[in-house]
C-alpha cells in the first residue's frame, strides 16, 4: 500500500482508478494559433496549407519510422511545411517559414485543460506528456501554457528514435512512471493515437476535439468526450 492509498483510506475515500495520466501534446496544447498565422501569411489559403502540412507531418513520421531513417519532429515539421507549401504553389519565404515554425513553441493550453489538470494533480495523480514533439518543443509548450507545476514527465518519442504508434513509443510512459500499463491512462487527441495506445494495452480517453469518427482499427477508446472536462471524473470512477 502506498502512502497516498493510506491517506485515501484514512479519509474515507477511494484512490483514483489510475495512478498516472499521459497526454498527447495536442490534447493539452491548442494548435489553433498556427492556423491564424498561416491565414495571415496566405489569406484564404492558410487553412489548406495547415491541412496539407499536418497530414504530411504525420506521413513523414511514419515513412521515416518504417524506412529506418529517423529525423526528429522539429525537422519533420519543417520538411512537411516546405513540401506542403510547394504542393499548393505558395511562395513561402524564409521569414514566413520561421514564423510558422515558431508558432509550434508558443501554443496556449486549451481553455478546459488547466482545470482538468489541476483536479488530477490535486487527487495525487502523476501527469505527463507522451508526444512525438521533441523535448525542446515539450518544454516550450509547458512554459507557454503555464503547466510547469503539474506536468512532471515530458516524454518525447525522440528518446527511442521512432514515433507513435510504434509500441516502443508508448512503452516510454510505463518506464517513466514505473507503473503497469493498466494503472496509466493515455489521453489522445487523434483517433489513430487512441487506437495505438489501446493496441499497447493502455486504458484510453479520447479528447475528440474535432468531432472525428472513430478509426476503424479494431481498438475502441474506453471513453470519448469533446474536451477534458470529464477526464478527472473518469479517473476517479
Amino acid at each position: 500500500m502506498t502512502r497516498r492509498d493510506l491517506v485515501y483510506l484514512l479519509g474515507g475515500g477511494s484512490p483514483p482508478r489510475f495512478r498516472a495520466v499521459a497526454f498527447d501534446a495536442f490534447a493539452i496544447l491548442d494548435p489553433t494559433p498556427i492556423l491564424g498565422r498561416a491565414e495571415a501569411l496566405f489569406p484564404r489559403r492558410g487553412a489548406a496549407l495547415v491541412a496539407a502540412w499536418r497530414a504530411r507531418q504525420f506521413e513523414y513520421c511514419w515513412l521515416r519510422a518504417l524506412g529506418g531513417r529517423y529525423a526528429d519532429f522539429w525537422q519533420i515539421t519543417r520538411d512537411a511545411l516546405r513540401f506542403s507549401a510547394a504542393a499548393l504553389r505558395l511562395a513561402l519565404s524564409a521569414r514566413g517559414e520561421e514564423e510558422l515554425m515558431q508558432a509550434h513553441v508558443e501554443l496556449p493550453a486549451w481553455p478546459d485543460a488547466p482545470r482538468a489538470l489541476g483536479e488530477l494533480h490535486a487527487a495525487g495523480v502523476q501527469l505527463g506528456f507522451l508526444s512525438n514533439f521533441t523535448p525542446d518543443m515539450l518544454r516550450a509548450g509547458v512554459r507557454s501554457a503555464g503547466l510547469g507545476s503539474v506536468m512532471t514527465r515530458l516524454l518525447s518519442t525522440d528518446a527511442v528514435q521512432t514515433y507513435k504508434p510504434d509500441p516502443l513509443a508508448y512503452k516510454l510512459a510505463e518506464d517513466a512512471f514505473g507503473l503497469p500499463r493498466r494503472d496509466i491512462l493515455f489521453v489522445a487527441f487523434a483517433g489513430w493515437d487512441a487506437a495505438g495506445a489501446k493496441w499497447c494495452g493502455y486504458p484510453t480517453f479520447w479528447a475528440n476535439r474535432l468531432d472525428a469518427p472513430t478509426e476503424e482499427l479494431a481498438a475502441k477508446p474506453d471513453a470519448v468526450q469533446s474536451d477534458l472536462a470529464g477526464v478527472a471524473r473518469f479517473v476517479a470512477e
